[in-house]
């Protein structure tokens, strides 16, 4: 299956970041108030699979990540691949963690669920308005089990950006908890609006 991305630069605390496309092109308000989105190829897919359950999704998006991360000048220094932790503990599968494992196994790279953790729970940060209440809502959210990626090259893997306020809060923790040497993050893909 060959997708078409369109890879753009996302900034933050961490080295250097990327998302591989928009996730929506377009949304008309119907009539009958619901609404009609257009989305990319990659959006749809992901769509299909974090809403639709459709687990057949995951290795078409996983192979379209590995060839954009083997293309990256660190990809030979990587030392692992970490998932964000979920938010909605209630999916019947975790849409990040499968793909971040399935990138893994593409690129021969740890991806472990059990390393970067939630330690409280936070509600999606879609639902909420404005910088400062997103920023409550993750403060001492996230920590590391251990140090097994101490003074190591890591990629921060998420499926949607926005903010960007999810990877910011984690990257502190791999930097300041875990002691990794250098966080790199990629998220599939991004909304047309940061806010």
């Amino acid at each position: 299956m060959n997708i078409k991305i369109n890879p753009s630069r996302i900034y933050g605390n961490w080295i250097a970041g990327w998302t591989l496309d928009l996730h929506t092109v377009s949304s008309r308000y119907m009539p009958d108030g619901s609404f009609e989105t257009a989305r990319t190829e990659l959006g749809e897919l992901l769509y299909q699979l974090k809403y639709r359950h459709d687990k057949s999704k995951i290795r078409p998006i996983a192979q379209v990540a590995a060839e954009f991360i083997k293309k990256l000048l660190v990809y030979p220094y990587l030392d692992a691949i970490i998932p964000i932790p979920p938010s909605d503990m209630n999916r019947p599968f975790q849409p990040v963690i499968e793909l971040a494992a399935e990138i893994g196994r593409i690129l021969n790279l740890p991806a472990p669920s059990d390393y970067l953790v939630k330690v409280k729970p936070t509600v999606p940060l879609k639902s909420l308005e404005g910088y400062e209440s997103r920023q409550e809502q993750l403060k001492n959210a996230f920590t590391v089990q251990d140090n097994r990626f101490y003074r190591k090259y890591v990629l921060l893997f998420d499926d949607i950006y926005r903010s960007g306020e999810t990877l910011k809060a984690a990257t502190d923790v791999l930097i300041k908890n875990g002691e990794v040497s250098r966080v790199y993050v990629l998220a599939l893909t991004r909304t047309r609006t940061k806010t």
